[in-house]
């Protein structure tokens, strides 16, 4: 049932406030009264007012001052002006100048006063519904921009189910399914509070592709405390057959006929939802992809411990060019890592020409430099316009004896005894003609711990490479007797949250 408007009676004459009222109330307006000006201001300050009959002549303020002062503070409230003495136009003209919208003067006609009080009402209406929503087409496309720009899933739920809250001022829920099939709700108590997700279930069995709206009771869909006393509305957008749909969930209390904003926002997310789903699953299988082209075990080495760690880029559904590789040739271990410019499948594929190459020269029973020569001359024929840089090692487990070359890689960094100290072997990277340096040949002492790495273990935008090598050796100074862990730490204490680039750690210990 709709709520009567409330209009405010200000005249300090008890007959014509009287009539005025009595006049409202018999139209069906909720009618209350004010005898002063300084009266009507604290009035519209506590009570729910839509309209206010002003008198021009108060006993302590001008009804233009006082209609000045509410349109100040309330100035989506409208102001009828009455007055019951000789006005000429420039009264009329000040009155409206300052504020109202309609100047009545005696005698007043009944019919022509709730006239003008239902017009003003139809126009302020009107502005307030213009008014919200625009405010709401600006919250949808804050959200929108939001949502399609979440680093991953449970991102974009919660920054969904917060602009909702936000659009809406209410409570509010959105509901969607990830590409393997884990439902989620994103959950918020209000405009402002923080969004969180929790695990939920919906059944999509009757949900057509499109965006439908329907009402339904609070009780199923106890996500969140929704207000009493209300349904909610549930705005579900589903793209194609094959997809779970997505839900927005709000009071119903919130919406206007027609539902525009919360279909169109319900549209928008689930299409950023269907982008997250498709992102997510390429990045599975790249990531898979890439996994495979790596050694699939480590070699257990007597004398020796190894770990490795490889963590790709979490920002991107390409692949990398990041490797490395471990194997037992001839007694000695073939350690080497490298990385090939860019991030595509293009870049795994030279990858794995390279690392295949590496082991093809090795096996043939080649040194280090000679083994990055043979590799520098395949790419420089094969493979042109690439660059990519490599470190190799052979070790010979029982004596420690070590050939390092570099192609352009950052220095492995030695630990031992509370010090550390890098590799430093300077050689133009892979793809580039230019004559290469000896191998570096020196012992690994029992007791020492080799680390190699990529540059996403310490590159950072904003962060000089140096400081980086700083960061590292401060880290590796104290290593831990789980190699594993001793990895794990490193990228912990030096790889950001969000990896922008493959990493890869390979750490060795001579017993």
């Amino acid at each position: 049932m709709e709520i009567p408007p409330t209009v405010l009676v200000v005249d300090d004459s008890r007959t014509k406030r009287y009539l005025l009222v009595n006049w409202l109330t018999r139209a069906g307006f909720t009618v209350i009264e004010a005898e002063s000006g300084s009266e009507a201001l604290r009035q519209v300050e506590v009570d729910p007012v839509d309209l206010v009959v002003l008198d021009v002549r108060l006993p302590d303020l001008s009804g233009f001052e006082v209609c000045e002062r509410i349109k100040s503070t309330h100035p989506a409230l409208p102001v009828i002006h009455v007055s019951a003495h000789a006005i000429d136009t420039t009264d009329r003209a000040q009155g409206l100048t300052r504020g109202a919208d309609a100047y009545l003067a005696e005698p007043i006609d009944p019919e022509e006063l709730i006239a003008t009080a239902h017009a003003v009402l139809r126009y302020y209406q009107a502005r307030q519904r213009a008014e919200l929503l625009a405010e709401r087409l600006a919250g949808l496309a804050d959200t929108t921009v939001a949502v399609h720009a979440a680093p991953n899933f449970d991102r974009l739920l919660e920054l969904a189910a917060a602009g909702t809250a936000e659009i809406f001022k209410s409570p509010a829920a959105v509901i969607a399914e990830t590409f393997d099939g884990e439902c989620l709700a994103g959950v918020c108590a209000g405009p402002g509070a923080e969004s969180r997700v929790v695990p939920w279930v919906v059944d999509d069995s009757d949900t057509p592709v499109g965006a439908t709206v329907r009402v339904e009771e609070p009780a199923d869909w106890a996500l969140v405390q929704w207000p009493p006393d209300d349904t909610v509305t549930v705005a579900a957008g589903r793209l194609r057959d094959d997809r779970a749909p997505l839900y927005v969930v709000v009071p119903t209390a919130t919406q206007t006929a027609q539902t525009p904003v919360l279909r169109q926002l319900a549209q928008a997310v689930a299409s950023a939802v269907e982008v997250q789903r498709s992102f997510d699953e390429e990045h599975r299988i790249a990531v898979t992809l890439q996994r495979s082209l790596l050694p699939q075990r480590i070699p257990q080495i007597a004398g020796l411990d190894l770990a490795v760690r490889y963590e790709p880029a979490s920002a991107r559904t390409e692949i990398g060019g990041d490797f490395y590789e471990l194997v037992m040739l001839d007694g000695h271990l073939l350690l080497a890592i490298g990385d090939v410019a860019g991030h595509s499948l293009h870049a795994a594929t030279v990858m794995a020409e390279l690392r295949h190459a590496l082991r093809a020269y090795a096996v043939e029973g080649h040194q280090p430099g000679e083994i990055l020569h043979r590799v520098n001359e395949l790419m420089r024929t094969l493979l042109p316009t690439e660059l990519a840089t490599i470190c190799v090692l052979l070790l010979d487990p029982a004596t420690g004896q070590v050939r390092l070359a570099s192609a352009g890689h950052l220095p492995p960094l030695i630990s031992m005894d509370g010090k550390t100290e890098y590799v430093h072997h300077s050689a133009p990277l892979l793809g580039v003609r230019a004559p290469r340096p000896a191998d570096l040949e020196f012992v690994l002492p029992p007791g020492a711990t080799i680390v190699f790495y990529t540059d996403g273990l310490i590159e950072r935008r904003d962060v000089n490479i140096d400081e980086g090598l700083k960061s590292l050796a401060a880290s590796a100074v104290r290593v831990d007797a789980d190699l594993d862990r001793f990895c794990q730490r490193l990228l912990d204490e030096l790889a950001p949250d969000e990896i922008q680039d493959d990493v890869a750690v390979v750490a060795l210990r001579r017993h």
